[in-house]
């Protein structure tokens, strides 16, 4: 029997596999061996189990777990579960490397900082800001902010001066959005192209500070800076502390280019998401299964929702549906500006007339349409 069979050391040389490896494989019940001698306990394979070695040795390279590799080993040819194990694993690697290019982003800046240090915010900085306008601004970003306790620096709304404005910016790492509101006594932006800094204006405040703008008052006077929040308007007054992180750099995600600008009303888009096909992908917080919907681009430059089978040839993107709606109905608009880059492009939604609001929405890696 041994004449026909390879053994350990020869199995090992073979695929790249250590002897020790597959010893650990053999007691995970991934790659058995077809005899094992009961006078040595020596492990002896089959000629057919190489091709199995040498595939497990490239699904180690990759970082397959355990699980995804006996999954893989164990498909029933031509089920195409072997391909859709290999296409989770590959979005995970996607999400992970954007979750590393972002923070090492924030990293950058964190270096320059401390190599070329310069004061960016006052100690407490005032501004008077129209009161109407805030409340716009905060209905236009409040959806984005953050709900994931691992990311506590998202878990409010950024508010960032920047000469004559105050830009407010909330992102869960899936969406972002952004709002200027006009402000008067704002300094000027320190350097070029680089955030002046700002507040991180916690959840609770936020909708506090909110409930306040109701008051029918025409400015709101924000105190900012030194840890503390402060508003105060027609006689009232809220304030508390500001959240003590460095808000990531989200500069970078607003530097566009879209190849196509589409006008449209917004109630008809809502409309057409609402009654359109969903489809079901992993593209929610730690690859959880979340609705999505794909807007399709024809060449006539009419947007659609895709049907079941996509027409050939049409620009197409997919994005988490309810994050799509909750976009399309922040603030409340009427018409609405969408800006497509491509399948893999942020989708940004712009409200004519307010250049500094809008939101972006980072794309779902469907294998169909890229």
């Amino acid at each position: 029997m041994e004449s026909e069979l390879h053994s350990i050391g020869e199995l090992a040389r073979a695929s790249g596999l250590g002897v020790g490896t597959l010893r650990y494989y053999d007691g995970a019940e991934v790659l058995t061996p077809a005899w094992v001698d009961p006078q040595t306990g020596y492990r002896w394979y089959r000629p057919g189990q190489l091709a199995d070695a040498r595939l497990l040795a490239r699904l180690r390279r990759v970082g397959l777990p355990l699980a995804d590799i006996r999954a893989v080993l164990g498909a029933v040819p031509g089920s195409g579960q072997a391909r859709r194990v290999l296409d989770s694993h590959l979005r995970r690697l996607e999400d992970g490397l954007a979750d590393a290019r972002r923070e090492l982003s924030l990293i950058r800046v964190m270096i320059d900082q401390r190599e070329q240090p310069m004061t960016t915010t006052p100690a407490e900085l005032r501004c008077t800001v129209p009161a109407e306008e805030l409340a716009a601004a905060l209905d236009a970003v409040r959806f984005a902010v953050g709900v994931d306790p691992e990311v506590p620096s998202l878990a409010g709304v950024l508010f960032e001066p920047d000469g004559p404005v105050l830009r407010l910016v909330a992102t869960d790492r899936y969406r972002m959005a952004l709002a200027e509101v006009p402000a008067a006594e704002v300094p000027a932006t320190a350097v070029p192209d680089r955030p002046v800094g700002g507040t991180i204006v916690p959840t609770a405040l936020v909708d506090a500070l909110r409930a306040l703008l109701g008051a029918g008052t025409p400015e709101v006077a924000l105190t900012l800076g030194g840890g503390l929040v402060r508003a105060e308007t027609g006689g009232h007054r809220i304030e508390g502390a500001a959240l003590d992180f460095d808000y990531p750099d989200y500069r970078a995600l607003t530097r566009l280019d879209p190849g196509h600008r589409i006008d449209l009303s917004a109630a008809e888009l809502r409309g057409a998401v609402e009654n359109g096909v969903i489809r079901t992908l992993p593209s929610g917080p730690n690859g959880a299964d979340c609705p999505v919907t794909v807007l399709t681009l024809a060449a006539d430059g009419r947007l659609a929702v895709a049907g079941p089978e996509p027409t050939p040839g049409d620009l197409r993107v997919a994005v988490n549906r309810d994050y799509l709606l909750d976009a399309l109905r922040a603030g409340r608009p009427e018409q609405l500006v969408l800006e497509l880059g491509g399948p893999i492009a942020p989708l940004a939604i712009r409200t004519p007339g307010r250049a500094g609001t809008y939101s972006l929405l980072m794309p779902v890696r469907a294998p169909e349409l890229t």
